[in-house]
């Protein structure tokens, strides 16, 4: 569920977000959105809800009422299994996390606070409108709220930032008790203004892996498992959402720019999104889609490329079901990699990476291209 507008844009950011200028449109977009809905409940052949996540842009700019009212459409279109996953991203201002109470009482049930960094210089080079304070206010009022199961995103590899800094900063955030951590990499996308003007004195590639290998051993001893690249949980606190990327699964595309996949049928994969421009979106009378099938021999690319993301990996039998394809189209190519200790041998029953492997693991997943 995309809800693209931020205060304003980062500076790093490649996301489908605009700043603001001007109100808030929400009643239009709820508009749009129930239209969204309505289109994609015609199409949804009695599948239910598992997980929903609003992303952005700054989902917690909309109120806590337009929020519970996504989630009743939501319920009346599909209806949810259970007691499903909701979660909801929020910048930590304190605009924002006023609202806190208000989302809790909606119906979300999982808060992902941008934090990016608890360090107030900086927060000001990477264009964020929050403090160190305001981040670990913004915490303690999702408590009180009733959240008990808190993501924070946080940075590393930050201009100027030293290996002791980084770890600091990553202390800071585990000492609030957060269930889950999303700690990466900043990187230069394309598009966006850092890519155009790099921020001065960035960390050398040797000291961004320091970085990365003694982080995750300080989280690992604090009891966040890393299940992900960048994904660190206590246990049971896995983001269900997002494992159902990981593991090719399907999932709606609801907002402007939203994307979703489908599997109409055994290895045929469709994959829709929806106007990416705001104004384009809310003028829109009717939401359409673009529509795109995957090729039959991306397949199993696109599938090992979400799939080997996971530290685990997944069953043999996880990529035959969503695939279509039995193992042995993919073994010569599994062998080869196995050969080189970037795999293990998938005779456990498993497809996943060695630790080798997971160190190179766009080298990895190249090797599933076709041709």
């Amino acid at each position: 569920m995309h809800l693209p507008w931020c205060v304003q844009k980062c500076p790093y950011c490649d996301f489908n977000s605009h700043g603001l200028r001007g109100a808030l449109p929400e009643a239009a977009y709820l508009e749009a959105l129930k239209r969204d809905i309505d289109a994609e409940a015609t199409r949804h052949d009695g599948r239910r809800i598992e997980t929903v996540f609003f992303g952005g842009g700054t989902p917690s700019l909309f109120s806590a009422d337009g929020i519970g009212r996504i989630l009743s459409w939501l319920d009346a279109a599909f209806g949810f299994v259970g007691s499903p996953e909701i979660t909801l991203e929020a910048n930590p201002g304190t605009a924002e996390a006023a609202r806190f109470a208000g989302f809790r009482a909606a119906g979300v049930n999982r808060l992902s606070i941008g934090v990016q960094s608890f360090d107030d210089h900086r927060l000001a080079a990477l264009g964020r409108i929050h403090s160190a304070e305001d981040a670990e206010n913004a915490f303690a009022l999702a408590r009180r709220a009733g959240f008990d199961n808190i993501n924070l995103d946080l940075m590393f590899a930050l201009p100027g930032q030293s290996v002791a800094a980084a770890l600091e900063e990553l202390q800071r955030a585990t000492a609030l008790g957060a269930e889950h951590l999303s700690w990466y990499q900043l990187t230069l996308e394309p598009n966006t203004r850092f890519a155009e003007t790099p921020p001065a004195n960035l960390p050398e590639a040797d000291v961004q892996a320091t970085m990365q290998f003694e982080g995750a051993a300080v989280l690992g001893e604090l009891g966040y498992a890393r299940y992900e690249v960048s994904a660190y949980a206590r246990a049971g606190r896995a983001c269900a959402h997002n494992l159902n990327y990981w593991r090719f699964g399907d999932y709606l595309g609801i907002g402007a720019g939203a994307h979703g996949k489908r599997t109409r049928s055994a290895g045929v994969v469709e994959r829709r999104w929806k106007h990416r421009h705001p104004k384009r979106y809310l003028a829109a009378e009717v939401q359409s889609a673009e529509v795109s099938e995957v090729a039959a021999d991306q397949v199993p690319f696109e599938f090992m490329l979400n799939a080997l993301r996971l530290v685990d990996g997944v069953d043999v039998t996880c990529f035959e079901v969503e695939t279509g394809r039995r193992f042995t189209a993919i073994e010569d190519t599994w062998s080869g990699l196995v050969a080189r200790g970037l795999v293990e041998p998938a005779d456990s029953g498993r497809l996943r990476c060695t630790e080798l492997g997971y160190r190179w693991l766009n080298e990895v997943v190249l090797g599933f291209l076709p041709g």
